[in-house]
């Protein structure tokens, strides 16, 4: 990626550091309609956009997306030259690069594939690299694994990722890292009960300098002095029907104790669904990198189960018309193909069935791509372009979006209003980053 994309992250977080008042977002998604609205946000703003991928969704063997990271790198990029954001506002990144998707087979097995993911991912421009080792493999004794180790795991992918860096022209900006992973693993939520708590002063302090040592040890000064990044826990998570909402004085001896060397921010993962309030508190108490995905597949569902019923009340009588079933083809694929949400949501009905449609969690993100449900969305979209939508109708089913019309600052089609609807949960971030322009 341009140098001028790491230079205004780089920018950003040195200004954090300083007051506070500056931040940025990282948006965890590759579905199309959440890039295409966080683009035309960018656009609008004229801020950096950062787009990360994790190592479950993109990886070299595709991933559930079905991307490698060169592939994902070149569809972000489609998307942005389609409505003329330039390349040079936009940086990618890697989330969770380590061991994750190969965690049941040897430790050296699971390191070698990483270690390739990590490789092309920095061969295919992701600029950002969150180094996560923390996850035990199949030879690792009673399934744990210590401090040392995830550090050594973390710093022999750091490795991979510099001699990668240094195949590329000579004028390619340096990598910046981010390591830590006090959060569920990628994907993953909490259940209901107490919410987390902040990390301890104390054992960020000694994750940092395992780290340090870990990355010494292997010469990686540089290396380290480009860790932008320490994902600690600020104390906030979501569960299906839960949100555990940031509360700043238990954070507070974090935020006063922001490490110095190497010269980093927080970066806090699960921020899906917080305040307005309590995101711009994160972003004042350092933890200056907000990462949102779910939040945004989410509003994206909401907009869609909208239209459905828009789509009956509207057109339901008229005999000629095949109404879409989209609702019902996502159930169905997320019942013929449990795999992405079985974990996470209740084995018994009809509580599984409402979950599987409205968690926070929003695991029904995974099956969106589904050739199934994708042309039940399309014909969603084709019945309801032939004329326009009923105000009245909207003013039932999508309020907000409702009002924009009337204000004559919304298109009145299906894809304006979902993307609308996106957008509303992207303005509350950047309102939250207050982002320099880039």
């Amino acid at each position: 990626m341009p140098a001028h994309a790491v230079n205004r992250f780089r920018e950003i977080i040195r200004r954090n550091r300083e007051d506070g008042a500056t931040g940025t977002f990282s948006v965890c998604s590759a579905h199309p309609s959440v890039l295409m609205a966080a683009m035309r946000q960018a656009l609008e703003n004229g801020c950096l956009l950062c787009i990360e991928s994790t190592s479950n969704q993109v990886n070299q063997f595709g991933g559930y997306t079905g991307f490698t990271p060169a592939q994902f790198r070149n569809y972000v990029l489609s998307i942005a030259r389609e409505i003329s954001l330039s390349e040079e506002r936009i940086l990618l990144g890697g989330d969770h690069l380590g061991p994750y998707p190969w965690r049941v087979e040897s430790s050296r097995s699971a390191l070698e594939k990483a270690g390739t993911l990590v490789r092309d991912c920095v061969l295919a421009g992701y600029s950002k690299v969150h180094l996560d080792a923390s996850m035990a493999c199949a030879d690792d004794a009673d399934g744990q694994i210590g401090d040392e180790t995830v550090a050594a795991r973390a710093a022999e992918l750091c490795q991979v990722a510099e001699n990668a860096w240094a195949t590329l022209p000579t004028n390619s900006a340096p990598l910046m890292y981010v390591i830590g992973t006090e959060v569920p693993v990628p994907g993953g939520e909490t259940s209901a009960g107490q919410g987390p708590k902040p990390t301890p002063v104390e054992h960020m302090q000694t994750t940092l300098e395992i780290a340090r040592d870990a990355f010494l040890a292997r010469g990686l000064h540089d290396a380290w002095e480009r860790v932008i990044g320490l994902v600690v826990q600020p104390g906030v998570e979501f569960g299906n029907d839960i949100v555990f909402d940031y509360d700043r004085p238990k954070a507070v001896d974090l935020s006063r104790n922001l490490p110095n060397s190497p010269a980093l921010v927080y970066e806090a993962h699960s921020t899906d669904y917080q305040t307005a309030r309590a995101l711009r508190e994160l972003v004042e108490d350092h933890f200056a990198i907000l990462k949102v995905g779910p939040w945004l597949t989410f509003a994206y569902r909401e907009a869609v189960f909208a239209l459905s019923a828009i789509e009956r009340e509207w057109l339901g009588q008229q005999h000629s018309v095949r109404l879409s079933q989209t609702r019902e083809a996502l159930e169905q694929a997320m019942l013929c193909n449990p795999s992405h949400w079985k974990a996470y949501y209740p084995a018994q009905e009809p509580q599984g069935h409402f979950a599987r449609q409205y968690s926070y969690s929003d695991r029904c993100r995974y099956y969106w791509p589904e050739p199934s449900v994708q042309k039940e969305v399309d014909l969603l979209l084709a019945n309801l372009s032939n004329d326009r939508i009923p105000l009245t109708l909207l003013s039932q089913y999508m309020p907000r979006q409702y009002e924009v019309i009337r204000q004559g600052k919304l298109k009145n089609c299906a894809e304006s209003l979902i993307e609308n609807r996106i957008r509303e949960v992207l303005q509350v971030y950047s309102a939250a980053c207050g982002s320099l322009k880039a």
